[in-house]
């Protein structure tokens, strides 16, 4: 089992920024990849971005990127999400999620964190 806990989220005027953490106890971090997804009231969850376990391959969503930074510590157990020039259209419940392998399909992951909200306002 791996535990996965999301932090660094609220409120912030769009052009804005927040630094996403999510902290991961249980089993060996560094043997997983690690995803960012978030899920908007009324629609589908969504792909942000991923990482690999050694942090040596990042994919992320064409609407991210440009934006928004995926790394990790495997030394402190966390992922990191940068998020820069905040739109409104990123209002959403931000979610990490641990996988074998990086990829963009949530079907993929095996652990999920609770989530932690980020409120963009025009």
């Amino acid at each position: 089992q791996v535990q996965l806990v999301e932090s660094g989220g609220g409120l912030v005027q769009a052009g804005g920024s927040l630094r996403l953490s999510c902290a991961a106890s249980g089993r060996t971090f560094s043997n997983y990849a690690m995803g960012w997804f978030r899920q908007a009231p009324g629609k589908e969850r969504e792909f942000v971005a991923a990482i690999s376990w050694s942090g040596g391959i990042t994919k992320s969503a064409d609407s991210v990127k440009g934006r928004f930074t995926i790394s990790r510590d495997n030394a402190k157990n966390t992922v990191y999400l940068q998020t820069l020039n905040l739109k409104p259209e990123d209002t959403a419940l931000y979610y990490c999620a641990a996988a074998t392998n990086v990829s963009p399909l949530a079907s993929l992951y095996h652990y999920w964190g609770q989530g932690t909200q980020v409120t963009v306002s025009s």
